[in-house]
């Protein structure tokens, strides 16, 4: 049943409450909101809190500024454990960690998978699962990335197989992931409704589809890592050549505000949820700061090339505004602007690159292999993704964070203390000894991400001192992953020009997972149809006066 009116008390609600904040009483009349139509949901990857409020105070995101101004800023807002680019959108778009999700990385381990090559599930299993620009066909045998679409295809030998009702079947990102996805559930709930997504990678992210696979009409297919043909260099090289790239997703927004497919070549329904993805300001700040890149101080003072990729943050939201409300689509849109992920160490001064101390500790006690002899390290061309990766290897995904998936589970304890008896930043020490760091495993681990006798959850994860990144890499000094406080702690802003008493702040600590519901029940839908939200009890965003949520 259709719930506007429910929606509507919600934003008078909403108006009252606002002004209670702000210590005026002045409540808003039902006669001065409008009915939610239409979803969008933007992630500007790195975007962190006090980007946000550095900006808007110093009047360089003017129109940032106009959204926060007809919304709520949530000044609190956090990603759930994991801030890896997987982790960080499944919580967005399904509304659960990775415990009910099962995203821990673009590349991650499964120890139920069976190798791309096994097609009949007879093999060993253990697979090291890569799902990123490679999962596109321009990426097969270790191939070029030449293609803006990732070659249009799959890559095969991208994707596993496991054995279900006593077949073996193909694992393709959308059946990886384990819990619908509010695409999804509007596409089954909301008659005539259309849905349309742009991401980074143009294949790896179909998981955005769900387990149904059928869950985004209209996904982008853009790869960031592929080659630019007009400067035969990468899209990923400077911040300004990212801007290009992320042109395409500002337009592929403005074509389905106006009646277009993604592409601007077909007729489409105005899509009820769509969004996008950019990587400009998260390119910036990993660029070096000795190059312009990153922060100059703890205080978030933006470098040369973040404070221009915040400008062109800035003006696409802007181009992207003008054309809904062109359209006459802006009074009835609402607006999430967040991000996948924040950014690892803006204080400079608390840079430490050591080198990837914690894989050279596992290898040189031989609880994996030595030399990146195991996983996907181990391919015939050197590449990801070409086929010939090894099975039943364990792994570790380092970046911020360290996820430990054993070659011998029995070994945990054995590994554990290894650890602990390697804690400071000196060789061979996996710089974890100050308070804000610390090793997970056990039930705490269990608990928090799930069961690693399952087979997807990481045995141990470790989390380094905040500054931290497992790399001795000269281009960047800025990583995301894990649970540092500058990777995890996200800029929030909900605009809606209903909320006639908006402008204002909620200081409340949230999840970004609660932001998939509260999408849900701007659409007059149940939240609990998503999987993850019924499983893990969550809640929508608070100051929105939405029932149940607040």
């Amino acid at each position: 049943m259709k719930e506007a009116s429910r929606w509507s008390a919600g934003l008078v609600a909403l108006g009252a409450g606002a002004l209670a904040l702000s210590g005026v009483l002045a409540p808003a009349q039902a006669s001065e909101t409008h009915e939610i139509k239409h979803v969008l949901l933007i992630s500007f990857d790195g975007l962190h809190e006090q980007d946000v409020a550095r900006c808007i105070a110093g009047n360089t995101c003017t129109n940032l500024a106009l959204l926060a101004k007809s919304g709520v800023t949530y000044t609190n807002a956090y990603t759930p454990g994991l801030s890896d680019s997987f982790p960080g959108l499944s919580a967005l778009v399904t509304g659960g960690s990775p415990k009910t999700a099962g995203l821990f990385y673009d590349v991650s381990y499964d120890r139920t998978l069976y190798a791309p090559s096994d097609t009949g599930c007879v093999g060993k299993q253990g697979w090291n699962v890569v799902f990123d620009e490679t999962t596109g066909i321009d990426g097969e045998n270790g191939g070029a990335l030449v293609h803006l679409d990732g070659g249009g295809a799959f890559n095969p030998q991208a994707i596993p197989h496991a054995r279900e009702g006593g077949k073996c079947v193909p694992v393709y990102p959308h059946n990886y992931v384990k819990t619908n996805t509010i695409f999804e559930v509007v596409k089954q709930h909301v008659p005539n409704s259309h849905t349309a997504w742009a991401d980074k990678h143009a294949w790896g992210y179909d998981w955005l589809n769900g387990p149904s696979g059928h869950g985004v009409d209209d996904l982008a297919r853009t790869e960031i890592n592929s080659i630019d043909p007009a400067t035969n260099s990468y899209y990923l090289d400077t911040y300004t050549h990212t801007e290009k790239f992320d042109d395409y997703h500002v337009q592929a927004l403005i074509n389905e505000i106006g009646g277009k497919d993604s592409t601007g070549t077909r007729n489409e329904p105005v899509p009820t949820l769509f969004g996008a993805n950019f990587q400009t300001l998260s390119v910036a700040q990993k660029a070096t700061v000795a190059t312009g890149g990153g922060y100059l101080d703890a205080d978030f003072t933006p470098g040369p090339q973040v404070a221009g990729a915040i400008n062109y943050i800035d003006n696409s939201l802007r181009r992207i505004v003008d054309a809904l409300k062109q359209q006459n689509l802006y009074n009835s849109t609402l607006i999430i602007v967040t991000a996948k992920h924040g950014q690892s160490p803006t204080d400079h001064t608390k840079l430490v690159k050591n080198g990837d101390t914690l894989t050279k500790l596992l290898e040189a006690n031989n609880y994996l292999d030595p030399n990146g002899n195991f996983g996907q390290f181990n391919t015939a061309s050197g590449n990801l993704n070409d086929g010939t990766g090894l099975v039943d290897t364990g792994m570790v995904q380092t970046d911020d964070v360290g996820l430990i998936w054993l070659r011998d589970q029995s070994q945990r304890d054995a590994v554990i203390a290894t650890l602990k008896q390697n804690l400071s930043c000196n060789a061979p020490g996996i710089c974890a000894d100050g308070p804000q760091a610390y090793i997970l495993s056990g039930n705490a681990l269990a608990s928090r991400f799930g069961d690693p006798a399952q087979g997807r959850t990481p045995d141990i994860i470790v989390q380094p001192n905040p500054g931290v990144i497992y790399t001795s890499s000269k281009t960047k000094d800025e990583e995301h992953g894990g649970n540092a406080p500058d990777d995890s702690h996200l800029g929030l802003v909900v605009s809606f020009a209903g909320l006639h008493h908006a402008g204002h702040r909620v200081d409340e600590r949230v999840q970004t997972t609660q932001v998939a519901p509260t999408i849900l029940k701007a659409l007059d839908l149940d939240p609990h149809l998503l999987h993850a939200v019924a499983v893990e009890g969550t809640d929508t965003l608070p100051g929105l006066g939405l029932r149940g949520g607040d």
